[in-house]
């Protein structure tokens, strides 16, 4: 009841937060995580700033469907899209309509789909244009006749309606596909370990690793042309000053501007503000921007604010459901089954789940690291009460001690450092698992990790991924003082 109330207190101040935030006309902008998601998210939210908002960005919440859901849901209150992508992988078209069709479309869904920013980001297969050449492969046709050649799609496409399926039904290629993150694909076709993989057509690292674009001969990829999408109810003000973008970029201009921040180690504000100033929306002036090492103090709090809130509220629940239950052995099985199935739940998958429950942010991130922490506690304290010695429980009972009394000055004691095992293993879990919390915007050193990603830039994924480690060596030191403060030598010795 206790967790429960808990919960409830977070999702309402959550809520009263994001209230008080429209009041202001706070306007929440959001992107997906990869390069030009970023770039167009910074755009965006610099444009609605120079026309007087205050701005929040959600910028990185993942795949397709946590930033659709995220936007559905009132979470965040625009993101660009592309046409193909909502009529296909989200609509489930068979094909893209015409804008003013899909327009109408939208509104069944409760979105406005305002007029493109001027550019088409198709899809494209992609491979090393020096053994392009080599091999005579200028289209996708081509690869009917090379089947020796492996492919790594990124999941989403493997799976998308304009994916992977029918693109291989329609050009008859045999070739089996395996699944990579887009951001590690040009670095495995770099390093020979796959040959081709999808791309968009605006990609700025196409030139950075010297890759060919296959030509789509038939034309089977439809247009994916970028729209900021919106709710029907948003801010009639803000659309205004979004519909002024619309035209603004062409093909060329997107790939040179994600160059940029590819090639030219710029940031993406950087990139966003002085293109904004040439197209005359903004004044020439200087960008305020923090670095990885300004940002590393905060995003290592806010890891550690997730991870701690997680595990108190799995101590507080796991602990005394344990201490109820283990006794009948028939509940205590259920207990156990069901904290270790909750274990085999994929992560993003999750925490996507969440999003219609506990929108994005810290919220649905913390009660999903909740979740996981709760099999590690459940069943070492369960099983360190059922294996206590029953000559141990025999002498307890002949004490004449009620079952509360055995539980306070004999089980709990002999059961302590293995719950204290659980509960450190449960630590650890959350810290490497809490960075996956940047997909839904929820922070922490999964931030540059997550943009290091998009950018192929394994020097940021570092800035996450070193403190997270450090900070899981550092708690398992931790739990090790505490041990050995509290916990008598015979008994941490009877569980090493």
């Amino acid at each position: 009841m206790r967790l429960l109330l808990f919960i409830i207190l977070l999702w309402t101040s959550q809520w009263a937060a994001g209230v008080t935030d429209r009041d202001n006309t706070t306007i929440t902008v959001g992107s997906k995580a990869f390069n030009e998601g970023y770039l167009l998210g910074e755009l965006v939210a610099q444009k609605l700033e120079s026309d007087g908002y205050n701005v929040e960005r959600k910028l990185g919440l993942g795949k397709t469907v946590i930033t659709y859901e995220a936007l559905r849901y009132g979470d965040i209150d625009v993101y660009v899209e592309y046409t193909g992508t909502l009529a296909q992988a989200i609509f489930k078209l068979k094909n893209t309509p015409a804008f003013e069709q899909l327009s109408r479309l939208a509104k069944q869904h409760e979105l406005q789909v305002l007029p493109s920013l001027g550019f088409n980001n198709t899809y494209a297969l992609v491979m090393d244009k020096n053994k392009a050449n080599k091999l005579g492969i200028k289209t996708i046709a081509d690869l009917t006749k090379h089947p020796q050649l492996n492919f790594g799609l990124t999941h989403e496409f493997m799976k998308r309606e304009d994916g992977w399926e029918k693109l291989a039904v329609h050009y008859q290629l045999n070739q089996q596909p395996v699944g990579i993150e887009h951001g590690l694909a040009y670095e495995a076709i770099q390093a020979g370990k796959i040959d081709i993989t999808d791309a968009y057509s605006t990609d700025g690292d196409i030139n950075k690793f010297n890759l060919l674009l296959l030509e789509d001969n038939d034309g089977y990829f439809p247009r994916y042309d970028a729209v900021p999408l919106v709710r029907e109810d948003a801010d009639q003000a803000m659309v205004t000053s979004l519909k002024e973008l619309a035209g603004i970029l062409d093909e060329a201009t997107m790939q040179r501007l994600n160059g940029e921040v590819v090639n030219n180690d710029k940031t993406f504000a950087e990139v966003a503000h002085q293109f904004l100033v040439t197209k005359k929306y903004k004044k020439a002036s200087e960008v305020e921007l923090e670095g990885p090492w300004q940002q590393l103090p905060g995003n290592i709090l806010q890891h550690l604010k997730l991870t701690l809130i997680a595990l108190g509220a799995a101590c507080l629940l796991g602990i005394p459901l344990s201490v109820y239950c283990y006794r009948n052995r028939t509940i205590s099985r259920v207990v156990i089954y069901t904290t270790g199935l909750l274990q085999t739940i994929p992560s993003i998958a999750l925490l996507a789940l969440f999003i219609p429950l506990f929108g994005i942010g810290w919220l649905p991130a913390v009660v999903a690291l909740f979740l996981y922490s709760l099999m590690p506690i459940v069943r070492s304290t369960t099983t360190a009460l059922l294996t206590i010695d029953p000559v141990l429980k025999q002498v307890a009972v002949g004490m004449g001690l009620t079952h509360k009394e055995q539980l306070k000055k004999i089980y709990l004691p002999l059961a302590l450092p293995a719950m204290f095992t659980g509960i450190k293993t449960a630590a650890v879990i959350n810290i490497g698992t809490a960075t996956l919390a940047a997909f839904i915007g929820a922070g922490g050193l999964g931030e540059p990790i997550v943009t290091g990603l998009a950018l192929n830039d394994f020097q940021l994924v570092l800035y996450g991924a070193i403190p997270a480690a450090l900070l899981a060596v550092v708690t398992e030191l931790f739990f090790e003082l505490v041990e050995i403060r509290y916990i008598p030598a015979h008994l941490r010795d009877q569980w090493k």
